[in-house]
């Protein structure tokens, strides 16, 4: 099945791409016919073949277009109508673009032909791709509906609501390729109904492993919604897990418009978030994190240099500090800083800096307060260790004694951490667990509405922390 599932994206792919190679053919053609150049026109070998590399590299930009904007993700449960809306959109984005990439300098004179011709490849191009498009979604779809992909389903919870979540997704789960192979009982309470349509698979504290064993690719939690406590004790089990989680919402979620019905046909559920930024700003967001890294380096190489100097002068001991913190995906990384405690400082085993931290060196305790011990961190950014906005990575022995109060941590290692934070700017620096727990709660606030203007506005506070002086 895996390779029928491929097929599909290549299917979809095959058919924008050819949607746009006609296109552009086709606006050659016409756009000769509206400057009157049709019936002078010789089309020689040379003449073909620099059509054909046109088309192809227009075709291209389509095909990479579509990509960023997130139109070949999730391609099994598209909607038709939808899809023809973003369409529309999408392709006034492109064909702006290449206009004035490729026609805004062609020696038309009158604006008037360029309205024309713009408007005229814009329909040509948009008409040609729905057709193929939703011809494409549209069979992706029959093999959904007639069971040929599927995804496996798990429900988690065992009690009436879970039996009528059940009955709901077994008259329209078809719809959307959902096979229910099980459920996970929660609590004491199991139906009996439920048990005999359903085996049960396991303890709920068995999620993270059922998921990989049973190759689980949908979640739904059925577990009555007042019962906040439990549900993020599942999420916080399920961390990490590739597969896609629902949760049914109650009347309160609905008012509130958190829950969203992706098909006409589905159940309501609330979708925890699998991708924080459209593929477009993930792209974006690495390329600012490179060049960023890169220019800041490049043009405040005499402030390294300076700082490096002064460090080594300050105390004895190495320039630079390194140090094992916790990145995306709970993966370890060296972190690296000028050194700003003396040497030794903890040998008594980690520990969190204070205000008057005596084995910060005086050197140290300035280069703290204008944030010139992490600059070296930019080489960290450049490796694709961390970004410069996100959550700030910590140990894992302090990371130990979080998640004993606030399970909910893990979450953090979703994202790339940061050279700077919403936490770190509307908190400040921790001394202590508790403080970090209290500061836990702006970088969850960041992630749940990560874009690159939230990025924007945290450097700009950083920016503003750093001449105040702030920092510590």
């Amino acid at each position: 099945m895996l390779l029928l599932r491929r097929l599909q994206y290549f299917k979809l792919l095959a058919a924008d791409f050819g949607a746009a190679l006609l296109a552009w053919v086709g606006f050659f053609l016409l756009r000769k016919y509206l400057l009157h150049e049709l019936d002078g026109a010789r089309f020689t070998k040379s003449v073909l073949l620099g059509l054909a590399g046109a088309a192809t590299m227009v075709a291209t930009f389509w095909t990479l277009l579509y990509a960023l904007l997130g139109l070949y993700g999730d391609v099994f449960r598209k909607s038709r109508l939808s899809e023809l809306i973003s369409l529309a959109r999408v392709s006034v984005v492109g064909v702006v673009v290449i206009f004035f990439a490729l026609l805004l300098d062609d020696g038309v004179s009158s604006y008037r032909v360029y309205y024309k011709t713009v408007s005229a490849y814009y329909l040509l191009h948009y008409s040609l791709t729905a057709v193929l498009h939703t011809g494409a979604v549209s069979s992706i779809q029959r093999l959904v509906r007639g069971g040929r992909i599927f995804f496996p389903s798990l429900l988690v919870g065992s009690s009436s609501l879970a039996l009528n979540t059940f009955k709901e997704l077994r008259r329209t789960g078809q719809h959307l390729g959902l096979r229910l192979v099980g459920f996970v009982p929660f609590g004491e309470d199991i139906h009996a109904d439920l048990a005999d349509e359903l085996p049960a698979a396991g303890s709920y504290q068995q999620l993270p492993a059922l998921v990989p064993a049973l190759q689980i690719e949908q979640l739904i939690i059925a577990i009555e919604p007042s019962e906040h406590r439990r549900i993020q004790e599942i999420l916080t089990l399920l961390e990490g897990t590739p597969a896609r989680i629902s949760i049914l919402p109650d009347l309160y979620q609905m008012l509130l418009g958190s829950v969203r019905v992706n098909h006409v046909f589905g159940t309501p559920l609330i979708e925890i978030k699998q991708d924080l930024l459209p593929p477009w700003q993930q792209v974006l967001k690495r390329v600012l994190d490179v060049v960023g890294a890169a220019l800041f380096m490049l043009l405040a190489s005499p402030v390294y240099v300076f700082t490096a100097c002064m460090v080594k002068s300050s105390s004895p001991g190495p320039v630079f500090y390194r140090q094992a913190r916790i990145g995306k995906n709970g993966l370890p990384f060296n972190i690296i800083k000028f050194r700003s405690m003396y040497v030794d400082a903890e040998k008594t085993g980690p520990a969190l800096s204070s205000d008057h931290d005596p084995r910060v060196t005086k050197w140290g305790r300035f280069m703290r307060k204008v944030r010139l011990d992490e600059f070296p961190q930019f080489w960290n950014v450049l490796k694709g260790d961390m970004s410069l906005v996100g959550p700030r990575p910590e140990r894992q022995f302090f990371i130990d004694q979080i998640t004993q109060i606030a399970p909910h941590y893990r979450h953090l290692h979703r994202v790339r951490p940061g050279l700077t934070s919403l936490g770190q700017v509307k908190y400040g620096y921790a001394e202590t667990v508790a403080q970090m727990v209290e500061r836990l709660k702006f970088d969850i606030l960041y992630i749940e509405n990560m874009s690159l203007s939230m990025d924007f506005r945290v450097l700009l506070f950083t920016l503003k922390i750093i001449l105040e002086g702030r920092g510590k």
